[in-house]
């Protein structure tokens, strides 16, 4: 076995069923022993109904390893969800349900439903970064030239018609990475995105657009542009390639990989993208990446109704 990944004949083979599959996440969910979902007592489980089937002799609830996880009520087999989990975590673009579904054999809405739900265990709340942060902001969605005619909103260039996502990242090996979907690229909601996620006293590093001017006249944060206007994108240690090379990942994904997302869905993508850069960093070993999603997991529920609502 390679020192930092395994191959997907590995991951068949030390999970061919859906059994060998259970017992591995009970042991990364539960490693203290089988705990109740409901009332989180260790010392009051839990008899055994039957093979991965419990109930807690105190509040009297029957569950398994996914009540209470993404996977609570799936139909999916776990050894699929463990291969979904893997190609999630070690495909730098992504997967795309239409191919999820040929590998797992599964139909492709639910491939799609299985990769929105493992995409809400991706998020999580950071706490705050800091020492250097580059922030920027970036839009998504389709060229005006590209558009159907009876979809082109006919009112300018740039970023009309299209979201607009704001990143943050910390400077150096192991930086963390913040991005989400802002209602517009104006001082109120970049600003507001850099006091929620940054603590006082880091510097930031952003180009020379006037939404970010308002840092300035602050105490908080230590301040810091380069001008792309002028030709600049780099004055010593001053710059936003990090954050840049972020957008780059992202944008042939979502291009390349899933061709279009919805405004209602994009947060769910980018928490996947951010996913990858912070905890499924490719220097970890795939088991510590599919240990980290599987513990995001815990305490989250995504159901179909939801979903599309």
């Amino acid at each position: 076995m390679d020192r930092i990944t395994i191959s997907t004949f590995q991951l068949f083979a030390m999970f061919p069923d859906a059994e060998s599959a259970r017992v591995y996440f009970e042991s990364r969910l539960w490693p203290d022993g089988v705990r109740c979902p409901v009332c989180a007592e260790p010392k009051n489980i839990t008899t055994r109904k039957r093979r991965g089937f419990y109930r807690c002799n105190r509040c009297r609830e029957d569950f398994t390893v996914c009540t209470g996880t993404i996977f609570e009520r799936t139909h999916v087999p776990l050894h699929k969800w463990l291969y979904a989990m893997y190609l999630l975590v070690t495909a730098r673009k992504g997967i795309s349900s239409l191919q999820l579904s040929k590998q797992i054999g599964v139909t492709q809405k639910t491939a799609w439903f299985m990769l929105q739900r493992l995409r809400e265990a991706c998020g999580s709340d950071l706490d705050k970064l800091c020492g250097i942060v580059e922030v920027d902001e970036t839009h998504v969605g389709g060229l005006e030239q590209n558009k159907h005619e009876r979809d082109k909103l006919r009112v300018g260039r740039g970023a009309v018609g299209k979201t607009t996502v704001v990143g943050l990242r910390e400077r150096g090996p192991g930086g963390r990475l913040i991005a989400h979907p802002v209602d517009a690229p104006d001082a109120v909601n970049l600003q507001s995105a850099v006091f929620r996620h940054v603590e006082q006293g880091s510097g930031i590093h952003t180009d020379e657009a006037a939404a970010y001017a308002g840092l300035d006249d602050n105490l908080f944060f230590k301040h810091e542009t380069v001008n792309h206007s002028a030709g600049e994108y780099a004055r010593g240690d001053i710059n936003v390639n990090s954050i840049e090379s972020v957008w780059a990942v992202l944008k042939r994904g979502l291009i390349g990989v899933y061709h279009k997302v919805s405004k209602k869905h994009l947060h769910r993508y980018l928490n996947e993208f951010a996913f990858r850069l912070n905890d499924g960093d490719v220097k970890r070993h795939t088991f510590d990446r599919l240990d980290s999603l599987i513990r995001h997991a815990a305490g989250k529920r995504l159901t179909f109704a939801e979903c599309i609502a």
